[in-house]
Parts: structure tokens; sequence; C-alpha cells
């Protein structure tokens, strides 16, 4: 027992000597601890729904975007042989239908299933030690599949690929002053990548001749890791593809109709932030140049701006929103319901991502929409984004209701759809999530089925 009992002292003295490191208490005692300031009165502070300007428009149409992917290791006789499924579902739902059937006392679950419309996008992506027939290791394959995948989506048949959207992305990106340069993804090339679209090779004076694609510039295959796991990289190609067809999307649409009115009677959701992080992260700066277009075009023939939500399930803004929401006594409901509150950067900087650097601008370069917090009028807590068009609407210096297009609109959107499946989500993307969550869904191309129902919807 007693050699026991000296086993276990010995298996603490990593911890005794840590705790009991001047090291380690200098650090402590430099680390910044927010203190609490005044109390806020939030029924002060939150905006009230009903302060906003009403409106009466009631959206026909609503579309979900969410993705999910999982990973399999797969037998290559090479060690962590691994693939990524990837899947981005859009749904639409059609809201007609659906109020017709909240007459109902009870609804068929088929019946409500009806009211929905899913496509997806389902890929397989290689990891780790799996290689392509005709390709050299592991991250010319990814590559290769990820521009062959891209190369063949579509939401309509007549209509641009999801390629064809993201080298449009590209050229933006072409024309807009230039930052840092990747380089040419082949090992021991030391040049810089070089610009262009389709396949195309590297063919700099002293480049290594090999193969490139326009998809090259997102980056993503830097992410690849040659000897483990890749969630890292299948989980960022997720998000990245996740905001393309939101893109894609509206560029479709837009073809479809030229006239824009179908665009007066839809409302987008995606599931997240609107943001791009990572090495894809230069689209943020594409999308606004691309949305800001797209959104002129529908004013000057809907006379309003589009409406596109993201909503976030979870994160730092998710956890402030409910430690506002409570008191110091612990209960809840410290936030008025049916009330909205508008953050600036600097509240940000000092409530919720610590930066001191009064230069500091949360999300400058990743962002495309804003971040606020609303209480709908059951008690959900929720922390959407709208996307934004210009630079008054983006400044986060200031934070006035008219900074956020159709700020009115989505309240009341968030109030009707608000989700009791999922937490602090919204219903089109709990079906959105429900969808991309299907393992192997075979992608489904309804769009071209339901074009003519979106056109009389929009007349």
């Amino acid at each position: 027992m007693a050699g026991f009992n000296h086993n276990v002292g010995q298996s603490y003295e990593p911890l005794r000597r840590i705790l009991s490191s001047k090291k380690i208490e200098e650090i402590q005692s430099r680390i910044k601890i927010k203190h609490s300031k005044e109390h806020i009165d939030w029924k002060e502070k939150a905006i009230p729904r009903s302060s906003l300007e009403l409106s009466d428009w009631q959206p026909k149409l609503l579309v979900a975007i969410d993705g999910d992917y999982s990973t399999s290791k797969i037998e290559t006789g090479f060690p962590g042989s691994e693939i990524g499924y990837i899947s981005i579902s859009t749904v639409l739902i059609l809201l007609d239908k659906v109020k017709e059937l909240e007459k109902q006392e009870f609804i068929e679950p088929k019946e409500f299933r009806k009211t929905e419309e899913p496509s997806s996008i389902d890929s397989l992506f290689l990891g780790c030690n799996a290689v392509l027939e005709g390709e050299s290791s592991a991250k010319t394959s990814m590559r290769k599949m990820l521009y062959d995948e891209m190369s063949t989506q579509r939401i309509f048949d007549d209509g641009e690929t999801l390629l064809n959207t993201y080298e449009s992305l590209l050229q933006i990106k072409y024309d807009l002053p230039r930052g840092r340069k990747a380089k040419c993804p082949h090992d021991g090339c030391e040049e810089d990548l070089k610009e262009g679209y389709g396949i195309y090779q590297c063919d700099n004076p002293t480049g290594c001749k090999g193969e490139l694609f326009s998809t090259d510039a997102l980056r993503l295959h830097e992410l690849m890791n040659p000897v483990g796991t890749n969630g890292e990289m299948f989980g960022q190609i997720k998000e990245t593809l996740k905001k393309l067809q939101l893109i894609h999307l509206l560029r479709s649409l837009e073809k479809k109709e030229p006239s824009y009115k179908l665009f007066r009677d839809i409302a987008f959701f995606i599931e997240g932030s609107l943001t791009v992080f990572s090495t894809s992260s230069w689209l943020a700066k594409a999308f606004r140049v691309e949305l800001a277009r797209i959104n002129e075009a529908v004013k000057q023939s809907c006379k309003q701006e589009l409406l596109i939500i993201g909503v976030e399930k979870s994160g730092s803004f998710v956890n402030h929103f409910e430690d506002i929401d409570t008191k110091r006594n612990g209960e809840t409901d410290n936030f008025p319901e049916q009330s909205v509150f508008l953050p600036t950067n600097k509240y940000v900087c000092d409530n919720i991502v610590l930066n001191d650097n009064p230069d500091f601008v949360y999300l400058e370069d990743t962002a495309f929409g804003r971040k606020f917090f609303y209480k709908t009028k059951s008690g959900c807590r929720i922390v959407p984004s709208v996307v934004t068009f210009n630079h008054f609407q983006s400044n986060v210096e200031t934070a006035f209701p008219e900074q956020y297009p159709r700020l009115a609109d989505c309240l009341a959107l968030l109030d009707d759809l608000v989700s009791s499946q999922y937490k602090n989500s919204v219903m089109p993307l709990a079906a959105a999530h429900a969808e991309a969550a299907v393992p192997l869904n075979v992608g489904k191309q309804i769009f071209d089925k339901i074009a003519e129902n979106i056109r009389d919807s929009g007349k």
C-alpha cells in the first residue's frame, strides 16, 4: 500500500511543479480579466421591434443553405488513408403551402414534407495517403477533385456551373488591390501561383510546368495534413462551398429571371456567420462586390433590397448573448423579448473579442454582413447577421437600424420561424441541416422543376 501511495504522489509531481511555478504565477497575474462594469439595463439599451418602421411584406418562398461533412478511413495499403464526404444542401420552402396546412387541426408529416423542395451537392474528397490513378500525391488528387466537382455542379441544367460562379468572383479578386500572393501548389516550385482560369500550366521562367486549376486560388490544398486526419481541410471545403452556393444561387436566379421580380418574395437563410475564413478568406471581398451588384439590380426592379440572413448556433456571440440575458442571481430574461441589440466594433472588442488596439476592426477582411442580437417573442435568443451592400451599412463604428438592410422584415421572420427543434436556430435552417446530414443523399437538381413556381410566385 505504501508503494501505491508513493506512485500516486509521483504521478502528481508535474501538477505540483506547475502550481508552484513562479513563472505560472507571473503569467496568471498578467492575464487581462474583464471585471464587471456598471449594470446595463437592457430594457433601455435594446431596441424594441415595435419602434422600427413596420412592413407588411410577407415572403412566399424561403431558401436555406447548410452543409455537413464526415470522414472515413479507407484501405489503400498505406496507413491513415481517408476520404471526406461533404454535403451542401439547399432547401426551398413554399410558405403558401405551409400556411394552408397550418389551417388544419392535424398536419400529416407527409403533406408537410411536400412544402419543402431539397437539393444537395454531395462530394467525395481524398485526404491523407489517398491518391487517384494518374496523380502523383494526395494533394494533387484533392486539387483535381475540387476543380472537377465545381465544374459539374449547377442549379439549373441550362445555367452556369458553380465553377463559372467561382471564376466570376476570381475575376473580381484579380481586379482588386492585391494582397499576399499564393505559391504554386506543386512541391519544389517556388514561383507565385500564376493567375488563370480553367486548367492551365505553371509557365513562369523558372516554373515547374505543372498543371494548375483556377480553384487553386482558394488554397484549400494547403490545409492538407499529409500524415494525419484532415478534418480541418474538409471543414473549410464545406464552409467555402456553402458560401459559394449562396452566390451561385443568386446568380442562377438572376439569369433565369432577368427582371428580378422573383427576388421580391424570397428570403435567403444560410447557416453560420456571413464570413469566410482560412485560405479562401479573399472570397469575402469578392462577395461584397458581387452582392452589391445584384442588390442594386433588385432595388431598381423591386424597390427593396435583398434579405439574406445568417444564423449562428454556437460560438462566442451566442455565449455572450446568454451571459447578458442572465441576471446576477442566475435568473434569465434579463434581455427583453422582441428586442434587438446592434453592437458596434467597440462593444465587440470591449465585451466579446478582446482587442485593445484602437485600429482593430473585428472581421474587417472576412465578413460580408453584420451581426446583431435578437430575442424573439417566444423568448428564444438568436444571433443573426444580415448581408450589407455598401460602406455606410458595413461601417461598424456605428450601429443604427438603417445600417441593417430590412431589419424589421428580418425580425418579423425570426419571430415566425424560430425553431423548437434546434436551439438558437430557425425552421428553414433546421430543414436544410436535416437534408445535409443525410449520408450519401444523391444530389437532386430540383430547381428546374420549380422554376415555373418561382416565377409565378414572383408575379
